[in-house]
């Protein structure tokens, strides 16, 4: 420190110090705002991109109500909002002019094209208030994804995503997802959907894929096509090679697909994480192929040990409301009413599955075959509720009048996630 006439004054070097100090803090984080005209007293950007861009990591970003024509890509940790305005409240990201091109890393299944696209992330993302709108996409090159999360996790709440249809034309192409987090070069990657709408997909609604993948989907509405004989969609699913997380108090209903050669179904697991502890608890299902579906192709690897509790589910049509074809699993509590095959299946079909499985405190009333078909030797089933059911409990479908098409096919005949 400098003493000049008993005022003491800071150095040169403390100043540059305070300096350095204040844009560094000014460099983590700031808030701005997109839109025109612009509604607040912020920074403003003209597009959401432009916004991304210019803002330090750590730093919020608030959308004012209108539309945004544009594809985002966000590679840094952010908070992206929308906000009202007097009486306005709707942020809506469409597709560019142009049409919408595939923007991401290829997965597995071949090149992505997301409206949103959160992206090897060294933070969280968040994105709130809004609605992600695929119409008039003019994609037809691969994967069309509303939101994506590419080895990047965060929370997306209270959003809509909607219209995530290739060209807009319904296919049979394993194309078309709402949400969707995935691992592609990283070795985790959690994402919480909660309180948002997805509906009018052309595959899938809420997805979670490949090894370290977590979804915890929370209070969502999921809404397939209902009867529709192009593709077999999905509306929560976790699925290859141990995807994990957990499905809770959601509603899921319409996913049915109207041939018998495949399927569809409101929570499907397919090659799920094993014995993770993973909760399908709480939801309402129906009017679809399956309302859950446990499934393995690797009996012992991958899918065991879920708990399937407290779900309501209604209107199951052409196979069962709980299909059972891995191991170790819990399933109670579950009320299932009108199913067109069973209430539950125990399902040995899988190769080496359906055992040691505890069903209890289910309320079934309804069912056109079996309360409870349960495949010899699948688990141990006591103290459940039957109400006008053919058979409470069996291990035959023999005496059962079951749809016309392939009577029982194997289940991973039916699904295609």
């Amino acid at each position: 420190m400098i003493k000049k006439n008993n005022v003491v004054c800071p150095s040169l070097l403390v100043v540059t110090a305070l300096a350095m100090c204040f844009l560094v803090q000014a460099a983590q984080a700031s808030t701005v705002s997109v839109g025109t005209p612009n509604c607040t007293n912020l920074v403003n950007f003209a597009t959401i991109q432009l916004a991304v861009n210019a803002v330090p990591a750590g730093s919020t970003i608030k959308i004012c109500p209108g539309n945004y024509p544009e594809q985002v890509l966000i590679n840094k940790r952010l908070t992206l909002m929308g906000i009202p305005n007097g009486t306005q409240d709707a942020v809506v990201i469409s597709p560019p002019a142009g049409g919408m091109v595939a923007n991401g890393a290829v997965d597995p299944r071949g090149p992505v094209a997301a409206q949103i696209l959160v992206q090897s992330t060294p933070g969280p993302v968040s994105i709130s208030n809004l609605t992600v709108d695929g119409k008039g996409n003019q994609y037809t090159g691969g994967d069309l994804r509303g939101i994506c999360y590419q080895d990047a996790s965060g929370v997306v709440n209270h959003v809509a995503v909607r219209n995530e249809i290739p060209n807009d034309i319904p296919t049979g192409d394993q194309w078309g997802q709402g949400i969707f987090v995935e691992t592609i070069s990283s070795p985790g990657a959690t994402l919480t959907v909660e309180n948002s709408s997805v509906h009018n997909y052309n595959k899938n609604g809420i997805v979670a894929r490949y090894a370290g993948a977590s979804l915890i989907a929370t209070g969502n509405y999921v809404q397939g096509s209902g009867p529709i004989d192009v593709i077999a969609q999905n509306g929560i699913e976790l699925a290859f090679d141990g995807a994990t997380g957990s499905i809770k108090s959601n509603t899921v209903i319409d996913n049915f697909y109207t041939p018998t050669t495949s399927s569809s179904a409101d929570i499907l697991l397919y090659d799920a994480a094993e014995s993770a502890s993973i909760a399908v608890s709480g939801n309402t299902l129906g009017n679809s192929n399956y309302a859950v579906s446990l499934f393995t192709d690797a009996a012992g690897t991958f899918g065991d040990g879920v708990t399937v509790t407290n779900n309501k589910i209604f209107g199951t049509s052409t196979f069962d409301a709980i299909d059972v074809c891995t191991n170790g699993n819990t399933i109670t509590g579950n009320t299932i009413f009108n199913s067109s095959e069973s209430g539950i299946h125990l399902d040995a079909s899988c190769t080496g599955t359906g055992i040691g499985n505890n069903v209890s405190a289910n309320i079934i009333l309804e069912s056109a075959c079996a309360g409870i078909l349960a495949d010899p030797g699948t688990g141990n089933v006591n103290t459940n509720t039957f109400y006008t059911v053919p058979f409470p409990v069996t291990s035959s479908t023999a005496s059962c009048t079951l749809p016309s098409g392939p009577a029982r096919a194997k289940t991973a005949a039916k699904f295609k996630p």
